[in-house]
C-alpha cells in the first residue's frame, strides 16, 4: 500500500496555493496600480480644470480692473468658452444676467465672484495682502500723451545704457502706463546716473494730482482716528514725521524734507503697481498706528479706484454635462489607460497560471500516453516520477502495475510454451508406444502396459495440477474443511512415499492439536513438498517432517539435504513451470507446478509458506496454518 502523501505535497493544496497566489498578487498588482493611476490621472484633471478656471477669472477679473462695467465682456466671455470648452455664465451679486457663454442652469453656488478689489487669493496665489488687483490703477492711470513721452524717454535711455554698459536692458509697461527701464540682472543699474537714467523717476502730473487726492483722504482717516498725518509714497509706503525721509516729488506748496533718502541712490522711486524697493532706515510706527495707516490707505484707494473698475459680478463655470466641480471622474484617455494596465496584469495572471497548470498537468500527460502504450501492448511503458505527491504516487503505481502486467504477460507466455513441452513429452511416449504396437514391433506385454498407464498418469496428474491453479486464479477452488488430525496426515503421507522411494524420511511431531482444514488438499500439499523433497534429496538424502504448535498456529516443515536452492533463485520458487536446472527433465525435476499449488492452496487456508536454503546443506519448507482454520 502506497505512504500517505505529506500534507504540504498535495496536490489540492498546491493547486489552492497557487490560485490564493495568483489571485492575491492580481489583485493587490491591480488595486495598487489603478489606485495609482486613477489618483494620478484625477489629479492631473483636477488640476488642469482648476488651471484652466484660474484662467478664466483672472482674464475676467483683468477686465474688471480696467473698465468701469461690463458692457462689453460678452465676446470676451465667448472667446474664453471656446478656447477651454467650458460654459461660463457671468451674473450681478442678484444673480441678473451680464453675459453667458450657452444657455445653462445655474447652481447654487458661484464659481468664484469678480471683484478687482477683492481678489480671490485661491485662484491667485500671488495676490497682494490688500487684495486690490495690481490693474486697478484708476486715476493713476496716465494719459496717451505721458505714456507715449515716458515710453521715448525710456528707449533712449536703454539704448544708451545698452551701448555704454553692455548690460541686457529691458523697457516695461507697468498698469499704470508708466515705462520702466530693467536689466538683468535687475542690481545691474544701482547706482548709475548717466543716459537720464534719474530722470525717469519723476512723477508726471496725473501721477501727482492722483498721489495727492490719496495722501488727502488718508490723512483724513488717520486723523479721524487720532493719529499723525502722514506724507505717501508713489509706491504706497508712507512717512510720518518720526521717519527720517524725503519723498521723491515734494508736493506742491510743501517743502522738501531734509532726511536720508529711502531709497537706493540713484534708483528711480516705484511708481504704483510696482513691487516695492523702498528700504526704511528709522524705526517705523508703533505696530497698531502702522496697521491704522494700512487700513486707511486700503479704504482710500479702493475709494479711489471703485469708479474706474466694473462691479462686483458672480462667476458660474460649468462643463457641456452642467457640472460645476473639478472632474472626479476619470477622461477616457485615462480609463483606457488603467484598463490598459488592468488588461496587462490579467495576462500575467493567465500567463502564471498557464505556467503552473502546464506543470501540474505534465505528468498526467505523461501518464495518459504511457497507458496508451501499454493499452497497445507495450508491456514496458514506464513514467519517471519527479515528485513525492499526488500524481508521483500514481506514477509510481502505474510503473508497479505496468512492471506486474510485464511479468504476468511473460509467465503467460512462459507457461504456453512450458504446459506444450510438458504435454508433448508424455504424448509423445504414448504415441510412440502406439504405433510401435501397430507395426508389430513392439509386444503389448504388461511391461508394454505399465508403461502407457505411467505415461497417462503423468498426462493426469499436470492436467490436475493446471485444473487446479485454473480454478484457484478464477476464485472457484473450493475447501470442505473439517477437523483433521494433523500427526495422523503426516504420517500417512511419510508411509506413502516410504513405500515409493528409498529414502530415508523421518516424522518428528510433538503435541499437536488437532487443526480445521481440508484434508485431501493439506493431504495434496504435504505430498508435492516431501515428493520434491525426495526427488531432489537423491537416494542418499534424508527428509525430514516436522510439526509444532506456536501460539494458535500450527506450524509444519518438510526439510531434506538436498543440493540447495540459489538465493538469488528463491524469490521464483513459487512461480509456475519454475525449476532450479532448466536442464532437469520431468522425471527429474517435475512438471515445475507443484510448488505454485502448494502456495495457492495454503493461502486458501488463510496460511503461508516460506523457504529457506543453504547450498550443499539443504532446503526446508515452512507451511504456518491457523488452528481455527480460515476465515472464509
Amino acid at each position: 500500500m502506497a505512504a500517505r502523501v505529506e500534507f504540504r505535497r498535495r496536490l489540492l493544496v498546491r493547486l489552492l496555493a497557487g490560485s490564493v497566489l495568483i489571485a492575491a498578487c492580481a489583485i493587490a498588482a491591480t488595486a495598487w496600480l489603478a489606485a495609482r493611476s486613477t489618483s494620478g490621472a484625477i489629479r492631473a484633471e483636477q488640476g488642469s480644470a482648476l488651471a484652466t478656471d484660474a484662467k478664466i477669472y483672472d482674464t475676467l477679473l483683468g477686465y474688471a480692473a480696467t473698465h468701469a462695467n461690463w458692457d462689453g465682456v460678452g465676446q470676451l466671455v465667448a472667446d474664453l468658452a471656446r478656447d477651454t470648452g467650458r460654459v461660463i455664465v457671468l451674473t450681478t451679486s442678484a444673480r441678473a444676467p451680464i453675459a453667458q457663454s450657452a444657455n445653462a442652469t445655474l447652481p447654487q453656488t458661484a464659481s468664484a465672484v469678480v471683484d478687482p478689489l477683492a481678489v480671490d487669493p485661491a485662484l491667485v496665489p500671488n495676490a497682494p495682502s490688500h487684495r486690490i488687483d495690481p490693474r486697478a490703477v484708476g486715476p493713476f492711470a496716465l494719459t496717451q500723451e505721458e505714456r507715449a513721452e515716458l515710453r521715448e524717454r525710456a528707449e533712449k535711455t536703454a539704448s544708451c545704457l545698452r551701448e555704454r554698459t553692455g548690460y541686457t536692458i529691458t523697457v516695461d509697461e507697468l498698469p499704470t502706463g508708466r515705462s520702466v527701464v530693467r536689466s538683468q540682472p535687475s542690481d545691474d543699474l544701482y547706482g548709475i546716473k548717466f543716459c537720464g537714467l534719474s530722470g525717469l523717476d519723476a512723477l508726471t502730473p496725473t501721477e501727482q494730482t492722483s498721489l495727492n487726492a490719496l495722501n488727502d483722504a488718508v490723512n483724513a482717516c488717520v486723523t479721524a482716528a487720532n493719529g499723525q498725518p502722514v506724507m505717501l509714497r508713489v509706491d504706497m509706503s508712507w512717512l510720518t514725521d518720526t521717519v527720517a525721509a524725503v519723498p521723491t516729488t515734494a508736493r506742491p506748496g510743501q517743502p522738501p524734507v531734509a532726511s536720508t533718502p529711502a531709497t537706493k541712490p540713484g534708483l528711480p522711486a516705484p511708481a504704483p503697481g510696482a513691487p516695492s524697493s523702498t528700504v526704511t532706515v528709522s524705526p517705523m510706527p508703533k505696530s497698531a498706528a502702522n496697521d491704522m495707516v494700512t487700513a486707511c490707505m486700503d479704504k482710500s484707494r479702493r475709494a479711489m479706484v471703485l469708479p474706474y473698475t466694473s462691479p462686483a459680478a458672480l462667476l458660474f463655470i460649468t462643463d457641456p454635462a452642467g457640472e460645476t466641480a473639478a472632474p472626479t471622474g476619470l477622461s477616457r484617455a485615462s480609463a483606457l489607460r488603467i484598463a490598459a494596465v488592468a488588461a496587462a496584469i490579467l495576462l500575467l495572471a493567465v500567463g502564471v497560471t498557464v505556467l503552473l497548470a502546464t506543470r501540474l498537468t505534465r505528468p498526467i500527460r505523461a501518464l495518459t500516453e504511457a497507458a496508451q502504450r501499454m493499452r497497445d501492448g507495450d508491456s514496458s511503458a514506464r513514467v519517471t516520477v519527479k515528485s513525492k505527491d499526488e500524481i508521483g504516487q500514481l506514477a509510481s503505481v502505474f510503473n508497479e502495475l505496468s512492471a506486474h502486467r510485464e511479468a504476468l504477460e511473460r509467465q503467460r507466455k512462459d507457461m504456453v510454451s512450458d504446459v506444450s513441452h510438458e504435454l508433448r513429452a508424455p504424448l509423445g511416449n504414448i504415441r510412440g508406444w502406439l504405433e510401435a504396437a501397430q507395426d508389430g514391433v513392439a509386444e503389448t506385454d504388461p511391461a508394454f502396459i505399465a508403461s502407457l498407464l505411467e505415461e497417462s498418469v503423468v498426462l493426469q496428474r499436470l492436467i490436475d495440477d493446471l485444473q487446479d491453479l485454473a480454478l484457484a486464479d478464477a476464485g472457484k477452488l473450493r475447501l470442505h474443511p473439517r477437523t483433521v488430525d494433523v500427526a495422523d496426515l503426516i504420517d500417512q503421507v511419510a508411509t506413502t512415499h516410504r513405500a515409493q522411494s528409498a529414502v530415508d524420511i523421518r516424522v518428528e511431531v510433538g503435541p499437536v492439536p488437532e487443526i480445521v482444514a481440508d484434508p485431501v488438499r493439506l493431504r495434496q500439499v504435504l505430498g508435492n513438498l516431501v515428493g520434491n523433497a525426495v526427488r531432489y534429496g537423491g537416494p542418499d538424502g534424508r527428509v525430514t517432517i516436522r510439526a509444532a504448535q506456536r501460539g494458535d498456529h500450527v506450524v509444519i516443515e518438510v526439510a531434506d539435504t538436498g543440493p540447495g536452492i540459489a538465493p538469488d533463485d528463491l524469490p521464483q520458487v513459487f512461480d509456475r513451470f519454475w525449476r532450479a536446472e532448466k536442464s532437469r527433465s520431468r522425471q527429474t525435476g517435475g512438471s515445475g507446478l507443484g510448488l505454485a499449488v502448494v502456495r495457492n492452496l495454503v493461502e486458501l487456508h488463510d496460511g503461508t509458506v516460506s523457504v529457506a536454503s543453504t547450498l550443499g546443506v539443504g532446503t526446508t519448507f515452512t507451511i504456518r496454518l491457523r488452528q481455527t482454520g480460515p476465515r472464509r
